[in-house]
């Protein structure tokens, strides 16, 4: 009875922590619903899986805070969040902690009007739901949907209907929307509108007082529960291009709106202090856009386009460097900006429309000396984006001349362009490898254990080693690194948590400089989060974040550490890394364990796991000829489930070979004895006697390991060759030499060898002589017979014979 108690409480020990592990990293696929208007406070309900220990809610961007969590279930948590009455509009992102993980990004959008849900039955052209003008519907699109949405207005009244969907991250969805009378016909209609990427927009001015219906579905008629959307539908401003494009830090400029339907008009926009890109929401009377416009924050100087600019002769003038803004308006419209340059000196010319304006512009690019109308380079698209850029470098003193195009000449209003001219300065950024493939790396750190990630930095144009800081992280975290080395573009990343520190989260700046102050250059992370991929995995949407999310999450039942090797591993060697694990009592589930990082030249077994129920675990680990000798810090991921822990880090140390090896080739036949000669040059001192052997060799060849000391010249096998060992030419035959030291070995494989293992020739014997053939000796040659004379030939022979 006793055994069985205890048995009963091991297994009940084993299935908590089973539990536990199951509940790590929230999968939080949703939102309901997925925006809602700022200055106010409304209940959301968060979906996905593994969200019963929901705790907090980690939000990219101020103006939106979480007043109360209450999950209800595994698969649903019950949210109150508060909006500000300034909080920006547009997408914003979140994720999800809870006391185990950290979960993946999920949009949300913040609107200015108020929110309804759509409602069924909406169908029906004839019964459209009835909607007020300044409001936001929430609603879904399933298979063969069509929604219909009716409102009010005035002759000449604005109505604007802007949708977001795709944008929503959730799935690939490719909405349409049309603006119909009551007849049914259709006033406007939109499927992609460049502004809003995939996703579209509709607005005019009311031909006549009366009702106006506003069609939603897909623009092939599919859809699914995940295709949701928000609707505005207002008399809202819509301008879907600016210009100019931008101006200096802290400067006011006065912008023209262009493509609503009320008209060009102006506004004057006070841009931020800093630089780079600024999300500019037109605004006027009647209310503000739920999506932005660009503009660029430079302090470059700047010019606009002068007409007529379409020559190179007539070129508008700029500085180098410095920034343009232009339109392609006309049809085969060419547009010119001239710049000073010296002989040799180097610019990038970057053309900025479609993709980061969100311009109806697809340019090309073209640089040419003014001086002699030299064509130094040009682009059309560049990189996968449908934008232009291109390096040139002047070969003489005189203007260079930057001509921007349409590809197909078409001309617009909204063909708006910016034209960058730089030269090379650094630039650095901070990249976090995937793990996971299209899965943004989070940091989540068990409470008295450690975890790590691998950092990456782009450094252009400087080189140098590299420090790194890392502001506001979670309260119980310290960090384990060091610099950058000058030589390498990796670093591994050592995150602890201490034993009472209380569960948290933190986004994490994480800020690189040089060492050498001279250079004025500063890196913080760029991380892309794959949200919609279309087809070949095309990156579609997704959030950009310059923070990694940080969070301290509860203990795991296992902590592991790397047995220090005393050895260096060789180049063209191999080592065992020793691993062992501390469990937790009733924790016996297997480990799978992983490098975080090679050091260059290194290769690690990624199949290697602790056994259920085993306490260590050997990752076979080879060195090829080039590999980066010096002390490297390794670190071991071990993952149980769906959770995962870092040992501390461990120092691998790679040495140059014990010795060069010279081969030779070797014949020998069947059933014969040889010898293998192996030249050996030691380049390291190692005391007594080290092993050399031969490996792979064929089925039948053997030859035993040898001693040699330090200062041999060669190893000299005997090798035995068996009747029955396979013949030809074997070349699989490499050399292993082994050196112990502080009872660890060191062990180095290399090898050309080749062994010919030939037949025996078979034994000679005399030759016979040549026999004579009796019966041809007997019968001697016959002669042949004589051929009968035809009649003419007997009539010539009488003639002759005088018959």
């Amino acid at each position: 009875m006793r055994r069985l108690q205890v048995l009963l409480l091991a297994t009940v020990i084993v299935t908590l922590i089973s539990a536990d592990i199951l509940a790590a990293k929230p999968n939080f696929t949703r939102i309901s619903p997925p925006g809602f208007q700022r200055g106010q406070e409304i209940e959301v309900l968060l979906r996905g899986d593994r969200l019963k220990d929901a705790q907090e809610i980690l939000f990219f961007e101020p103006g939106v805070s979480m007043k109360s969590i209450e999950p209800e279930d595994d698969k649903k948590v019950k949210v109150t969040l508060s909006l500000t009455p300034d909080c920006r509009l547009g997408q914003h992102a979140m994720r999800l902690r809870t006391a185990t993980g950290l979960s993946d990004v999920v949009l949300f959008y913040v609107g200015a009007l108020p929110e309804i849900e759509e409602k069924e039955p909406n169908s029906d052209f004839k019964e459209p739901q009835a909607v007020e003008m300044g409001t936001t519907i929430n609603g879904i699109i399933q298979n063969e949907d069509v929604d219909y949405f009716v409102i009010n207005a005035k002759k000449g009244q604005r109505i604007t209907a802007e949708l977001t969907g795709l944008r929503l991250g959730l799935t690939f969805f490719d909405p349409y929307v049309a603006i119909l009378n009551e007849q049914r016909f259709e006033l406007a209609k939109s499927d992609d509108e460049p502004l809003l990427f995939q996703d579209c927009l509709c607005s005019l001015l009311a031909p006549e007082d009366g009702k106006y219906i506003v069609q939603v579905r897909e623009s092939s008629y599919g859809g699914n529960g995940n295709c949701a959307y928000r609707l505005s539908v207002g008399d809202f401003p819509r301008p879907k291009g600016i210009y100019p494009t931008g101006g200096k830090p802290g400067e006011e400029i006065e912008v023209t709106w262009y493509g609503d339907p009320s008209g060009t008009q102006t506004a004057k926009v006070r841009l931020p202090e800093k630089e780079g890109e600024f999300l500019y929401y037109p605004e006027d009377q009647y209310g503000i856009a739920p999506s932005p416009n660009r503009l660029f924050v430079s302090s470059l100087p700047s010019v606009v386009e002068k007409e007529p600019n379409n020559d190179r002769k007539e070129a508008t003038p700029m500085q180098g460097p410095g920034v343009a803004s232009g339109v392609i308006e006309e049809k085969g419209d060419y547009d010119n900006f001239a710049f000073p340059a010296k002989k040799g000196q180097e610019f990038d010319v970057r053309v900025y429309a479609r993709k980061d304006l969100r311009s109806y512009l697809d340019p090309v690019l073209d640089v040419y000396q003014q001086s002699n109308g030299k064509r130094l380079g040009g682009n059309d698209d560049t990189g996968g984006n449908i934008d232009s850029y291109v390096r040139v470098k002047a070969e003489e003193d005189t203007d260079l001349v930057v001509r921007v195009r349409d590809h197909l000449g078409s001309g617009s209003p909204l063909n708006i362009y910016r034209v960058e001219v730089t030269q090379r300065t650094p630039s650095l950024t901070i990249d976090i490898p995937e793990v996971e493939r299209y899965k943004a790396r989070t940091m989540s750190v068990p409470q008295d254990n450690y975890m790590a990630v691998l950092l990456t930095a782009r450094r252009e144009n400087f080189g140098g080693e590299l420090k790194f800081d890392f502001k506001d992280l979670p309260e119980g975290i310290e960090v384990i690194t060091f610099p950058m080395a000058d030589n390498t573009n990796k670093l591994p990343v050592l995150l602890r948590a201490k034993p009472d520190a209380q569960l948290n989260g933190k986004l994490v700046d994480v800020v690189a400089k040089p060492t050498n102050q001279d250079i004025k250059v500063e890196g913080h992370v760029q991380q892309r989060t794959l949200l919609v991929r279309g087809q070949n995995n095309r990156d579609v949407w997704g959030h950009d974040s310059d923070r990694m999310a940080v969070a301290v999450v509860e203990k795991v039942p296992y902590k592991l550490e790397i047995v220090q090797p005393n050895v260096p591993v060789v180049r063209d060697g191999s080592m065992k890394l020793k691993v062992k694990v501390a469990r937790a009592e009733g924790f016996e589930d297997e480990i799978r364990l992983r490098l975080l990082d090679d050091p260059p030249g290194i290769g690690a077994s990624r199949s290697i796991k602790i056994e259920k129920g085993k306490n260590e675990a050997e990752i076979p680990v080879t060195a090829n000829g080039s590999a980066a000798i010096g002390v490297h810090k390794i670190c071991v991921l071990g993952t149980s489930g769906l959770l995962e822990v870092s040992s501390s880090f461990a120092d691998l140390e790679i040495a140059d070979r014990v010795v060069d090896f010279a081969f030779n080739q070797a014949a020998c036949e069947q059933g014969q004895e040889t010898q293998i000669v192996v030249g050996l040059s030691a380049k390291r001192e190692f005391p007594g006697e080290a092993t050399v052997e031969l490996l792979g060799m064929p089925a039948g060849v053997t030859s035993e390991p040898i001693k040699v000391k330090n200062d041999a010249e060669k190893a000299v096998f005997n090798v035995k060759v068996a009747k029955d060992a396979k013949d030809g030419k074997h070349k699989s035959i490499v050399a292993r030499i082994t050196v112990t030291e502080k009872d660890e070995p060191i062990i180095q494989t290399n090898g050309n060898i080749e062994l010919r293992v030939d037949k025996p020739l078979p034994p000679k014997v005399a030759p016979a002589k040549p026999k004579e053939d009796a019966k041809k000796k007997a019968e001697a040659p016959k002669p042949k017979p004589e051929r009968p004379l035809s009649r003419l030939e007997q009539l010539r022979q009488a003639k002759e014979s005088g018959d």
